[in-house]
């Protein structure tokens, strides 16, 4: 039986989609080093291997022993700020990383790709909602990684034979609704699970900058439910084995929300005040990103099935209320 290798499957999004491939009837196989990813999160792959992306013959040896027959690609590093303070770190991991991944799937013969890619890839926004045909033009190291990747993809297609779909997701965010799991990093950098302590008297919740040129000074995003992106990733790989053609694809719900609009999604949730104080911008964060995800809604039926903001820091708040240690292993770094 046939399977599909899921690189990073422990960790945030990538155990999400291995949920969605099993819920589909798809075996997946979780790849994963456990640096930034949890076994627990595991618990719906048919199999974890423990590896690094950038070990080849591991990956090869891999694929061969689970009869791989197409790769979702969600490991990597993905800090803004940690990319713009290391970005060695980031091009080893995330470009050489992934084309280790590629070189495997070459030499196993393996046509399917799906990719985990970012917003970051747009910069700065030109205008709103961002749509594929947008400029792609990153302001710090990590979106720069990831594009790299997008532009390779296109020349392993043309000589490997690689079909891939690139997923270019905006903020995600929340947990699964059934509770199973959800978002455990260590230190927590994600905005919603960072304003959900300090609403439990944890942490003090940092708004990086408060003077952006928007209705409210702070950051406009677009926020994504975790489940929804998982969902996509089982739609493109379905696509790609009916014989789609390699396409790229923005996942975002459309709908900008501020820090502070988040802030008050969180007090309304828990019926708690967050404790937050305004600290100085961070390098490499634009102003305003929010998506338009027409095409894939058009081309692959795909439509966010939780929009609203409240509805989406309920799951991640529900999650963290009954996971107070996470996952309970701390094996995140």
């Amino acid at each position: 039986m046939s399977s599909v290798l899921v690189t990073g499957g422990a960790g945030y999004i990538g155990s999400h989609a291995v949920k969605a491939l099993q819920a589909n009837g798809t075996r997946a196989v979780v790849y994963d080093n456990l640096s930034a990813g949890h076994r627990a999160a595991a618990r719906y792959a048919s199999a974890l291997v423990e590896g690094d992306i950038r070990d080849t013959p591991c990956l090869r040896e891999a694929m061969r022993e689970h009869h791989v027959d197409a790769v979702m690609h969600f490991a990597a590093w993905a800090s803004v700020g940690d990319s713009v303070r290391d970005p060695s770190g980031y091009y080893n991991n995330n470009v050489l990383g992934a084309l280790s991944v590629l070189d495997a799937m070459v030499a196993e013969r393996i046509p399917h790709f799906v990719f985990s890619s970012t917003a970051a890839v747009f910069g700065n926004p030109v205008r709103t909602p961002i749509d594929e045909t947008h400029p792609t033009a990153p302001i710090n190291a990590y979106g720069e990684t990831k594009l790299a990747i997008e532009r390779a993809l296109r020349h392993y297609e043309t000589a490997y034979g690689i079909r891939s779909m690139a997923l270019r997701y905006f903020n995600a965010a929340g947990a699964d609704p059934d509770g199973e799991l959800g978002e455990d990093h260590a230190p927590e950098r994600h905005l919603i699970p960072r304003a959900i302590d300090a609403a439990l008297g944890r942490d003090t919740f940092a708004i990086f900058g408060d003077d952006y040129d928007t209705p409210d000074g702070t950051c406009l995003r677009d926020y994504i439910h975790v489940t929804d992106l998982a969902s996509a990733h089982v739609l493109a790989l379905d696509a790609l084995r009916a014989g789609a053609a390699s396409a790229r694809y923005n996942l975002g719900n459309g709908r900008p929300t501020s820090v502070k609009d988040v802030v008050g999604s969180v007090e309304r949730v828990l019926g708690r005040k967050v404790r937050a104080a305004v600290a100085p911008r961070r390098q490499g964060d634009p102003a305003v990103l929010f998506a338009s995800s027409a095409r894939i809604t058009h081309e692959l039926g795909w439509t966010p099935a939780f929009e609203d903001i409240d509805v989406i820091v309920g799951t991640a708040s529900r999650w963290r209320d009954a996971h107070p240690q996470g996952y309970g292993d701390r094996t995140a770094a």
